[in-house]
């Protein structure tokens, strides 16, 4: 069981970026995903949630109204879409995959991708 976070890099402030979280060995597509991230120095934090069938998200207040988690359960994919980003949202990007139930607490997320790096520059 795998999961492939993709699409971090370096990016300006007020650019955007598209992160992809596919997911193999097994299919997600009755759990709740999120995202999180962690900065240098900073504990793990949640960024958003999606629930099974994507009709409940929710966001961060940090990310609110830049960022917005989707997913496609035909392909195994959750995506972030990060709008406007801010030097403030640098860090490793983890995607998650959690419970049959709703959750957006990270002890709740069993299986964790290996992180993708979003570097954003003033």
């Amino acid at each position: 069981v795998q999961l492939q976070a993709s699409g971090g890099g370096l990016v300006q402030a007020g650019g955007s970026l598209r992160l992809s979280c596919a997911a193999s060995g097994r299919t997600f597509s009755s759990y709740v995903r999120g995202w999180f991230r962690q900065a240098p120095g900073k504990e793990r934090e949640f960024v958003a949630a999606i629930s099974s069938g994507g009709g409940v998200t929710l966001h961060a207040d940090s990310v609110k109204g830049r960022f917005t988690i989707s997913r496609d359960n035909a392909k195994n994919i959750v995506y972030l879409q990060m709008n406007n980003l801010k030097p403030e949202d640098t860090g490793v990007y983890y995607c998650a995959a959690g419970t049959t139930g709703w959750t957006y607490k990270s002890s709740d997320f069993g299986s964790w991708g290996q992180g993708t790096q979003v570097t954003v520059s003033s």
